[in-house]
């Protein structure tokens, strides 16, 4: 190979073309991302899929919703979180499955600082359970910290949602999602 395509290969900008061996940083904190946006979103599912009686009254007790609502979104939830997180490890269609996960993390963000501000104790429910709990056992700051980091891999992803090892990478080779 001659020094100059050899040269032009190694100062090549590498960061949109993810079957390149030199990946750039960004795609692997994308994957990273992924796997941590939508590893939450599926255990929090598959946590509560095998009780929706208990995810129905998890959702309940923020008394947010009519009753009758409340147990249609704490039924739903749970295999909506499963769908919803899966399709976010595997990459399909990331920027928009990144937009529903960070959406659905600023309501539970904002399921939770209402309960905090109306004096409610409750768990969060959000890997089963739910509740009313003794106020001791609230956990309102911790849990809105760790879903406002979640919401930060979400951000990364709508923004850059080009990542490793995504099916969107082969689905659509050509898009230039960064």
């Amino acid at each position: 190979m001659p020094a100059t395509d050899t040269a032009s290969i190694e100062d090549a900008d590498f960061d949109a073309d993810l079957s390149s061996p030199r990946p750039s940083w960004k795609d692997w904190v994308g994957l990273l991302a992924r796997l941590i946006l939508g590893g939450v979103l599926l255990v929090a599912g598959l946590t509560k899929v095998g009780s929706l009686e208990q995810s129905v009254d998890a959702v309940r007790a923020y008394q947010l919703l009519p009753y009758d609502l409340a147990k249609y979104i704490g039924y739903g939830l749970p295999i909506f979180e499963i769908i919803l997180g899966a399709m976010i490890i595997v990459g399909f269609l990331t920027r928009w499955t990144a937009l529903l996960g960070t959406l659905l993390m600023a309501a539970f963000v904002f399921g939770i600082a209402s309960a905090w501000a109306r004096g409610l104790t409750i768990d969060c429910g959000c890997f089963g359970g739910g509740g009313e709990v003794a106020a001791s056992q609230t956990k309102y700051p911790q849990a809105i910290a760790r879903d406002a980091g979640f919401m930060l891999a979400g951000l990364w992803l709508i923004i850059r949602p080009r990542s490793r090892f995504a099916v969107d990478n082969y689905l659509f080779p050509d898009e230039d999602f960064s």
